[in-house]
């Protein structure tokens, strides 16, 4: 029974934002409230650093180096901990808000407004409400189903279209193997764009058929 191969699954292709619709949906966030806030700072976290759901969730205000070397440290599949860097903007968004929550080292880094760790209901329900509004500004949303596993696809390819190499990739994102950090190879439709504008493809102009004189001929005969 062990000799017999899985089924053959289809595979599709996996979804990912744009820059524009990356900005798009940060715009939507309303920042004056304290629930805004928390969010805006959960989504570009989990856009720059490609964290999972439940490691983003489950970060600390320990888990995070906001001097020299910034990063964050979670833990991932496994029980294994990695670490990622942030960027400067996501540095000074997280400064704002752990500033804003007091400094408390044991303390969840994003909060449930009870002051527990955040479900996973509660991440994708906010996502769905900012990526709904955002819509109304940025129309190729409305095709594409937005979870925060997205969120984490848009990280990679970010690092992908930067001309990362794969396998830092799979570092980054805590990959077992190489061959997940395929799909983005697959995914990446600017990429297959650049190799066919590198080939000498066949120059063949559209046109019409048209018999010659004899077929004519014939058929007239007919």
């Amino acid at each position: 029974m062990l000799a017999i191969p899985y089924k053959r699954l289809t595979r599709r292709l996996v979804s990912y934002l744009t820059r524009q619709e990356v900005e798009a949906v940060l715009a939507s966030v309303d920042k004056s409230t304290w629930i805004g806030r928390r969010n805006h700072a959960l989504m570009l976290v989990a856009m720059q650093t490609g964290l999972r759901l439940s490691e983003l969730t489950g970060l600390r205000q320990s888990d995070v180096v906001l001097g020299h070397g910034a990063h964050v440290r979670c833990e991932g599949k496994g029980r294994k901990e990695r670490c990622t860097p942030l960027a400067k903007s996501t540095v000074g968004v997280l400064k704002a808000w752990i500033n804003e929550q007091g400094d408390d080292e044991s303390g969840v880094l994003f909060p449930s407004s009870r002051g527990g760790r955040m479900s996973a209901d509660a991440v994708q329900h906010a996502l769905a409400t900012y990526v709904a509004a955002a819509r109304e500004t940025c129309p190729s949303l409305l095709n594409k189903h937005v979870t925060p596993h997205v969120l984490r696809h848009t990280a990679a390819m970010e690092l992908f279209q930067a001309g990362v190499d794969r396998s830092l990739i799979a570092i980054w994102l805590g990959h077992e193997s190489l061959d997940t950090t395929q799909i983005y190879l697959d995914a990446n439709l600017q990429l297959k764009e650049a190799i066919l504008n590198r080939l000498n493809t066949v120059q063949s102009k559209p046109g019409r058929y048209r018999p010659d004189d004899k077929l004519m001929a014939y058929l007239k005969a007919l």
